[in-house]
């Protein structure tokens, strides 16, 4: 995907053509949140397939494997597709993996709440529609739907009475503490030792929920941050560097670039361009 964001629907036209000519399981390169209003989803995600009728939200990390397809239900689809970049909304991107590990569609009422779910969306649809798209705006509006859904999602975990399991509760408290620690030059052994476990351990959760190491991850928070500033703000390589705890910028650089396939200005000026057209 080229944009940073990007909204748009799925009806009944566009599912059968999806349903007709399924995709093979796939990844891709950006976050994907899907609002179902009517109709149903078939989703393979996690080694396993479900299927669910609206409304639902679902939720896609980066890279995930996995393969969607809609449906036609009592003659209707109508389904809220919203992609973006993770350097979008990076203060909230880790919560998101953490939350949707292993649980990515969410089934819910079609009540007051969950149409304040759609109002947003034509809000978000209505802003990238005008001459000059105000992303700020955008971006206010998707975190207050990001908010939302988890305030549903956490009512639900309750009316069932289930409990994360001892493992997610500490890749969720590890993240916690990345965010606020993630601009430090501080290694593996500092998160260990703030969770009261070893390295080993905390690699070993990682791996089996993002399967990615921790530093990895700490690096994976640092770009998108990187993105996020080279976009949002005028700081130059050097000082967006030094903000991220990287002691030389040539050494950011070749990070950046590894990760990412560009180099930090390449990058900058690129995301110019396209948020200009």
């Amino acid at each position: 995907m080229n944009k940073i964001f990007h909204i748009f629907k799925v009806d009944e036209l566009e599912a059968k053509k999806i349903s007709d000519q399924p995709d093979a399981p796939h990844n891709h390169d950006f976050e994907e949140l899907l609002i179902g209003l009517n109709g149903g989803l078939e989703h393979f995600i996690d080694f396993n397939s479900t299927k669910t009728l609206a409304p639902f939200v679902s939720f896609i990390t980066k890279g995930k494997m996995h393969r969607i397809i809609p449906s036609i239900y009592n003659g209707e689809c109508d389904i809220w597709v919203i992609r973006f970049k993770s350097e979008f909304i990076p203060e909230t991107t880790f919560q998101l993996y953490s939350l949707y590990h292993k649980q990515a569609n969410l089934k819910l009422q079609n009540d007051k709440r969950f149409q304040r779910f759609v109002e947003l969306c034509k809000m978000m649809l209505d802003e990238t529609t005008q001459e000059n798209p105000n992303y700020a705006i955008i971006k206010q509006l998707l975190s207050v739907l990001l908010t939302m859904i988890e305030a549903e999602r956490r009512k639900i975990e309750w009316s069932n009475e289930s409990q994360q399991k001892t493992q997610h509760i500490s890749f969720g408290n590890f993240l916690k503490i990345l965010e606020e620690n993630y601009k430090s030059p501080v290694g593996v052994e500092f998160y260990a030792e703030k969770l009261f476990m070893s390295s080993r351990n905390l690699n070993l959760i990682c791996h089996t929920i993002l399967e990615q190491s921790v530093f990895e991850i700490i690096e994976t928070r640092k770009l998108i941050e990187a993105k996020n500033l080279l976009i949002s703000t005028e700081k130059t390589i050097s000082e967006i560097a030094y903000e991220l705890g990287y002691n030389e910028n040539s050494y950011f650089s070749n990070v950046f670039k590894k990760k990412s396939g560009q180099s930090p200005t390449e990058f900058r000026e690129e995301m110019k361009n396209r948020l200009i057209s």
